[in-house]
């Protein structure tokens, strides 16, 4: 069990994807912080991964968009009192609602989606690096997408978010980098038969997608010992090989 005694909280962790590294994870031995506006959602994820026989993780309810840096500091503080360190974050959440002209974009729309995809991140991580830097060695693990890099039109918010997150990715691995003990990496999982694809492209044909459960390996290398010293690097699934 390569990430036994390793403490890894996880954001939108009752999606599809998240839920996917939650598990994985969690096969491996890591104690996984489950974070999810959704209770039913963590809770399936939860018995699931009581299922696998792996350790119980932790259900924390936590709306990224609607929490305030209070709360997002309270949450911190938790877990350095309840594990004294931290050893990875994955960004999992993601908000995207619809492909949308940017004429047509609603400002509370725009301003959720931030939330969410960017600020979001941002808040959480300030907060969690204390209790990551109390470890020998702690993985940072931002998602992207690999069509919103390339700014196409309708993208909107999400899009740009995307972009945005990868800029504040590679400035924090530059800024970690010389303590060589946090490692910031972002993953682009591809297109994937996930719940979040069925939605936005409900007319595709997904048997010819790679399943979530595919992910499993590129997840288990970022925040496992093999992915140490690796920092600043844009990881594409599709084409990623031990």
């Amino acid at each position: 069990m390569t990430l036994k005694n390793q403490v890894i909280l996880i954001t939108g962790a009752g999606g599809g994807l998240g839920s996917t590294a939650a598990l994985a994870l969690a096969k491996e031995g890591a104690h996984i912080i489950l974070l999810d506006k959704s209770i039913a959602k963590l809770e399936a994820v939860y018995d699931a991964i009581l299922a696998a026989n792996a350790p119980e993780p932790i259900m924390y309810p936590f709306d990224l968009a609607g929490a305030n840096e209070n709360e997002y500091q309270e949450l911190a503080d938790k877990i350095a009192e309840t594990y004294g360190s931290l050893q990875g974050v994955l960004h999992s959440a993601v908000e995207l609602s619809s492909f949308t002209p940017i004429a047509l974009f609603s400002t509370k729309d725009w301003g959720h989606t931030l939330n969410v995809n960017l600020n979001g991140p941002f808040l959480l991580t300030r907060v969690l690096l204390p209790v990551l830097q109390k470890s020998e060695h702690a993985s940072i693990v931002f998602t992207s997408d690999s069509s919103a890099r390339t700014a196409p039109a309708y993208a909107g918010a999400y899009g740009v978010s995307k972009i945005a997150l990868e800029g504040f990715a590679k400035t924090l691995a530059e800024e970690l980098e010389s303590s060589n003990k946090i490692r910031v990496n972002v993953l682009i999982p591809g297109p994937v038969d996930s719940p979040l694809r069925k939605r936005v492209y409900p007319a595709e044909d997904k048997t010819k997608l790679p399943t979530m459960a595919s992910l499993a390996p590129a997840y288990l290398y970022l925040f496992d010992s093999q992915s140490i010293g690796i920092t600043g690097q844009t990881i594409d699934a599709r084409t990623f090989h031990l």
